[in-house]
């Protein structure tokens, strides 16, 4: 892989395809890159550090660069383990090396690495000289800790965002978005950004989500900077579609999503999914756009992912020891931790002896603040288009 991204900045980031559930929840089908990026001039600053697991391979992309020289500076960005766990190594390696990070962080580096000297708490809009250039330090509390800041190389444009603005999926060939595709995608005639969206998407849903008054915010403090490149710590380095990438986490931010259907449903005996699959044979035959989402056999971070893309959410789930069964509540309990707003809703489900999914499904959603379609369709026993006319349903849809 090209490590050089400019004469002074430099890839020395590690990818990991031997993990395949990131954070204990979120699978990885396509990998997942730590970044972590070199800053050389007179002084020499490392921005973040990689996941525990990759020591050998990360000091000798950093010497690959940089030979025997110090490094001055340590930025700590953010404190997650995956983007922090080798801080005590570089300490251990280059002894001499100040730390530079948010007050917030402080004592974070203290409890999980006893570490306490020769660090720097840096202040909004504070710079440090590395020579001919320098770095610049804004804070962006909640995106999505609370100690996240972000840096500005401003003689090269480049702001080193931290989670901000990155995607699940690994970077082999390339870490440039002129050159880097997604592993196992197929029709490399797409950009870098058309192939990686699902999975900025994805990530952003699953990791972020909550937090889209706290990213409109940072945005919204970053928009005065010129910025010309985007150097993230997941996913590929954006120079071509730094537009792109700014206004799809904006519209994410907002919680505005396209025109379609996100369908997902829990079923017990089959009865709730034959009702799920004819709404989406009645959406598709309307040239509707929908996914679907079997929440008992699928992990739930592919239906956050499409609850994010589109505008309408339709909910299935038997009712449960006259509740909602605990597979569609779950993920609907999800749905309210995140602060999702502007959507329609739709809820259906099956019963026996005592419908109550429906109701209780239409009551979440409606605390939500979100459009509820209709009553929804709770249907007893057995499936059948009599008793569900998702026929009117996906036409109340498709408007």
């Amino acid at each position: 892989m090209e490590k050089k991204i400019s004469d002074r900045i430099r890839y020395v980031g590690v990818n990991d395809h031997t993990k395949v559930i990131f954070e204990g929840m979120w699978p990885l089908p396509f990998g997942v890159s730590y970044n972590s990026y070199l800053v050389v001039d007179e002084k020499v600053a490392l921005i973040d550090t990689v996941e525990a697991g990759f020591e050998k391979e990360y000091l000798g992309n950093i010497r690959n660069e940089i030979g025997d020289r110090k490094i001055d500076y340590l930025v700590v960005n953010h404190m997650e383990p995956d983007h922090s766990s080798l801080i005590a190594t570089i300490r251990e390696h280059y002894p001499d090396i100040r730390i530079l990070t948010s007050a917030k962080a402080v004592p974070m580096i203290k409890g999980y690495f006893g570490l306490t000297d020769n660090i720097h708490a840096v202040k909004e809009g504070e710079s440090i000289s590395l020579g001919e250039s320098s770095l610049t330090f804004y804070m962006a509390p909640m995106v999505h800790w609370p100690e996240t800041m972000v840096t500005y190389l401003g003689e090269e444009k480049t702001l080193f965002s931290g989670d901000a603005f990155g995607t699940f999926g690994a970077v082999d060939g390339a870490v440039l978005d002129g050159g880097a595709h997604l592993c196992g995608w197929l029709d490399k005639s797409e950009s870098c950004f058309a192939e990686f969206r699902d999975e900025m998407t994805r990530y952003y849903s699953n990791i972020v989500g909550k937090y889209g008054q706290t990213v409109q915010a940072a945005l919204k403090k970053l928009s005065g900077l010129q910025i010309g490149r985007i150097c993230s710590t997941h996913g590929p380095v954006w120079e071509n579609h730094v537009a792109d990438v700014v206004s799809y986490y904006d519209r994410l931010s907002r919680y505005e999503a396209g025109k379609g259907v996100c369908i997902v449903y829990s079923s017990m005996y089959g009865n709730t999914a034959k009702a799920a699959k004819a709404l989406a044979a009645e959406l598709a035959g309307r040239g509707v756009k929908y996914a679907i989402h079997n929440l008992c056999t699928e992990n739930v971070s592919f239906a956050y992912r499409d609850l994010f893309k589109y505008d309408t959410l339709a909910v299935g789930a038997p009712t449960y020891n006259n509740d909602i069964f605990p597979p569609a509540y779950n993920f609907m309990y999800g749905v309210c931790a995140r602060l999702v707003k502007n959507r329609k809703f739709f809820a259906f489900g099956s019963f026996t002896w005592a419908g109550a999914s429906v109701r209780l499904l239409n009551e979440m959603a409606a605390k939500q603040g979100f459009e509820l379609i209709s009553d929804g369709i709770s249907f007893p026993q057995a499936y059948s288009s009599r008793k569900c006319d998702m026929a009117a349903v996906a036409e109340l849809m498709a408007r």
